[in-house]
């Protein structure tokens, strides 16, 4: 049996578009409010997330997944209004951040409640807002697949991106070595100032050059990578032996020449993983893992979502925009 609020309204707003295109595409709709099913929980969304995933959606190379919203938006924050059949853990008005497949640019959506996270204590609606979709994808990436441990060396291209910001702060609240890469001055003063150990201008510099100087010769242990491109080849000169490679995105492209001599005389793993397809079981695990050892860092104030500009949710268009300026440092989010 489903329970919910009194009066849901029948109709919402939501940001959609009709054809691929540039930011300009996105327009508010008038859309059905979703109604939860088993497991599901729905949530009146108070911010949402932008995320790189939603642009690339936006521009026709990244659908969503069969039986996901077509509405983009892959993280939110809200109180939860009505439940599926089936819901055990969360009620109705709890304030709930979830992950979600698509839906997130809305007045109302839908998450299963393995995938939803209490907000954190002492975190408004916009911080929690900002946190699913980079610590899902960080937490999942840098410590299930890269096993990033206390010690080791850890690198992060675009570390002034919402990614980035993320990985600085949890490599070194778990005691990692962190050297990040940006593409300005103030970037990399952003990246020292939340924690990093070393931050490389790459438009000034080499970073294979600057690893290994930082280093002393040794390379970094594990190396997340967003860039792709002409960046494999060049991880793997700044790898250190027995090194993890990451990849979770190719914003230079998806093809690549490399020397994949260096990759086994340095006996060097490379792997990647995409989250929006993903189960809900598997992302179940990584939510249970975030709420078991990092809830308790933005406890302590060790972690927290950098925000760098909010915009009305008829805005997303202007917050797209701003996305691909590339000129913000940590997240964007949408307020409804």
């Amino acid at each position: 049996m489903t329970v919910q609020s009194p009066a849901l309204p029948r109709m919402m707003t939501a940001i959609g578009f009709t054809e691929p295109g540039g930011p300009e595409v996105l327009v508010p709709q008038q859309r059905p409010v979703p109604a939860p099913g088993p497991g599901q929980l729905l949530v009146k969304v108070a911010v949402a997330g932008v995320n790189r995933p939603d642009v690339l959606q936006r521009q026709g190379g990244y659908a969503p997944p069969k039986g996901a919203s077509d509405i983009p938006g892959l993280e939110f924050s809200g109180t939860v209004v009505a439940l599926g059949e089936g819901v055990v853990r969360y009620g109705v008005g709890d304030r709930v951040c979830g992950l979600v497949a698509g839906g997130g640019y809305a007045e109302y959506a839908v998450v299963h409640e393995d995938n939803a996270l209490p907000i954190p204590a002492g975190f408004s609606d916009e911080e929690a807002g900002a946190v699913p979709e980079t610590y899902f994808t960080v937490w999942t990436n840098v410590f299930q697949r890269g096993r990033l441990a206390a010690g080791e060396t850890f690198l992060v291209h675009g570390g002034s991106s919402g990614i980035g910001t993320t990985a600085i702060q949890l490599a070194k609240a778990f005691g990692a070595t962190v050297i990040a890469t940006a593409g300005s001055r103030d970037k990399c003063e952003a990246c020292l100032a939340l924690g990093a150990d070393h931050a490389i201008n790459y438009r000034e510099a080499d970073f294979v050059a600057g690893v290994q100087a930082a280093t002393q010769g040794h390379g970094a242990d594990l190396i997340l990578d967003m860039v792709g491109g002409d960046y494999v080849d060049r991880n793997y000169e700044a790898a250190a032996e027995s090194g993890r490679i990451v990849q979770i995105a190719f914003l230079n492209g998806a093809k690549a020449s490399a020397n994949f001599a260096r990759l086994m005389m340095k006996r060097l793993t490379h792997t990647g993983s995409t989250l929006r397809p993903r189960t809900v079981a598997e992302k179940a695990v990584i939510a249970r893992e975030l709420e078991e050892k990092v809830w308790p860092l933005f406890a302590l104030g060790r972690c927290k979502p950098q925000i760098h500009a909010r915009f009305p949710l008829a805005q997303a268009a202007e917050a797209h925009a701003l996305m691909e300026s590339s000129s913000h440092i940590g997240k964007i989010v949408l307020t409804v």
